[in-house]
């Protein structure tokens, strides 16, 4: 194994989560054949409550033992870190039975929570099955969490971003064999088959667990090393309540993204079933902007997910050696990359919305119109959960929990009037959900950019002038992509097949024009440097010549 630096780890976590996110979305269209829109309503109810528990007891944890393991092996404290890692994994071990029995037992008052008491759709008892099946992964998934911050902290990115990849390989197979068999060969019930579905997160995480231990146990000599200096004693009493306090803020963080979505769903069903919606279609549109949807728009957020696993170890050892400067141009960087993907993605999923929804899971009335907005709410998320990795790799808890919680109440407070704000002015209902998304993170921004200038006195010129790059390759991107319908028809929406060509001849065409202009202004340059585009451009020039 090698350690990575923070552009190398990113890239690689990056790569690795969209590969994940790509099977992920792709795996839904036999899935979402074999079980119907009331199977995958089913399949997301489970997921958003097990997402909330997960959150719970791992969220913070790889993130936090990341953070301590980067910075005792800054101040060479090898011994204590060791200890450290051990001691997470006892506290882990903890956690994890404690969420699992509060998940199973309280199931019923769940899926009580999630559905109320609209009649037509899903079943109270088929809702409590598939949340007390996908309880069991708590049992392993917590566990895998730790073995990933422990190497993440060490700057070895490739191994976790690897065992992402084999567990999800081995998820989706569990997914579609098992759902396919229980229903069209057992010919069990619907709710059944996504019970069978939903437990291949368990065996998935096993899958990765077994690699990672086989990683760590292979390559020893690179984690237990002799210190030069004379270790400070910390005690475990200490270690455990560093452990504790740099989790709440990741998991406060991450609980507040999963209550978005929780409350969405509940807000938006009850929302539009008092509207005039059947019972169905408020459960089918929830499901979109709270699952189907999101599944799509994971692309987006594959790079926030891949900037924090690179992102903590980095900053905190620039902290921790009191390298301001270094400091504020992590933050800039990551800000700008996540501007210099995530603008240009947006737009284009945005426009080409009803040709990829439809490739993903056929015709909707809802979809494509929901995914053209939802888009932008996934980049506000990834803007987000970057802007609190940074908070919390510089301990700035406090405006962690303000931010957050801030937004999220806004974002409460406005769900059901803007539906029925939207509704009354001849908008569809169910943007009024989006928009009070994007108006929470809105003031989550706010307050977290307030207080890194005011802290650490962050420039946001170069974020700015970054804005202004960008804007032309956009727009060029955006007309290329008008003039091209003129040509092909995008909304043309037959097969499946011609419908993954037409959006690929879109992405190559307009997204070229974008990654050419953007390279010959500079913008590739100012965001990514040149050591690491010519290291890029290196490897491409030599396969190309092979």
């Amino acid at each position: 194994m090698k350690k990575n630096s923070f552009l190398e780890g990113t890239f690689i976590a990056t790569l690795a989560i969209i590969i994940v996110k790509v099977m992920g979305a792709l795996y839904g269209i036999p899935f979402y054949a074999i079980i119907g829109e009331d199977g995958g309503t089913l399949y997301s109810y489970a997921y958003n409550v097990y997402n909330l528990f997960l959150n719970i007891c791992t969220a913070g944890i790889p993130l936090a033992i990341s953070k301590m393991v980067s910075e005792y092996n800054a101040l060479e404290m090898y011994k204590t870190k060791e200890r450290c890692y051990s001691i997470a994994k006892r506290v882990m071990f903890i956690i994890s039975i404690i969420t699992f029995f509060a998940m199973f037992v309280f199931a019923e008052t769940f899926a009580v929570l999630i559905i109320g008491d609209i009649e037509g759709g899903n079943s109270l008892n088929d809702v409590v099955l598939v949340i007390r099946t996908i309880s069991f992964c708590l049992l392993i998934i917590p566990y895998l969490s730790v073995l990933k911050g422990y190497l993440q902290g060490h700057k070895y990115i490739a191994p976790t971003s690897y065992s992402q990849v084999f567990e999800q390989v081995v998820r989706i197979a569990v997914i579609l064999f098992g759902s396919y068999i229980t229903i069209n060969v057992l010919n069990k019930s619907v709710s059944t088959g996504v019970a069978v579905a939903v437990s291949g997160a368990f065996f998935g995480g096993l899958v990765a667990v077994l690699y990672l231990i086989l990683k760590i146990h292979k390559n020893k000599k690179e984690f237990i090393k002799e210190s030069t200096i004379k270790e400070q004693v910390v005690s475990n009493k200490d270690i455990v309540k560093k452990i504790i306090n740099y989790s709440i803020p990741f998991i406060i963080v991450s609980i507040a993204t999963d209550i978005y979505g929780l409350t969405d769903m509940s807000l938006i069903i009850k929302g539009l079933y008092h509207i005039g919606f059947t019972a169905s279609e408020s459960e089918l549109i929830a499901s979109i902007i709270s699952t189907w949807g999101v599944k799509i728009c994971m692309i987006i957020n594959s790079l926030a997910i891949g900037l924090s696993a690179s992102l903590i170890p980095n900053i905190v050892d620039s902290n921790v050696r009191k390298d301001y400067k270094e400091v504020n141009n992590k933050i800039v960087q990551s800000i700008n990359i996540i501007t210099l993907v995530g603008l240009p993605l947006c737009i284009g999923i945005a426009y080409l919305s009803n040709p990829i929804y439809f490739m993903f899971y056929g015709n909707s009335a809802y979809g494509g119109g929901i995914l053209s907005l939802l888009v932008f709410a996934s980049l506000f998320a990834s803007f987000h959960i970057v802007i609190n990795m940074i908070l919390q790799g510089l301990n700035r808890f406090k405006y962690v929990y303000i931010n957050t919680i801030a937004g999220f109440v806004i974002n409460a407070m406005l769900d059901l009037p803007l539906i029925y704000l939207f509704n009354k002015i001849g908008i569809p209902a169910y943007y009024g959900a989006i928009v009070s998304t994007l108006v929470g993170y809105t003031i989550s921004f706010v307050i977290a950019f307030s207080v890194l200038k005011k802290d650490f006195n962050v420039k946001y010129k170069e974020i700015f002038n970054i804005f202004k790059k960008i804007f032309l390759p956009l727009v060029a991107m955006g007309a290329s992509m008008y003039l091209l319908s003129y040509l092909i028809d995008y909304n043309q929406l037959d097969s499946r097949i011609y419908a993954f060509l037409r959006c690929l001849v879109y992405g190559v065409v307009c997204g070229g024009l974008f990654i050419f202009l953007s390279y010959r202004n500079g913008l590739l340059t100012d965001v990514l440097g040149d050591k690491f585009l010519n290291k890029i451009f290196g490897k491409f020039k030599k396969k190309t010549k092979k």
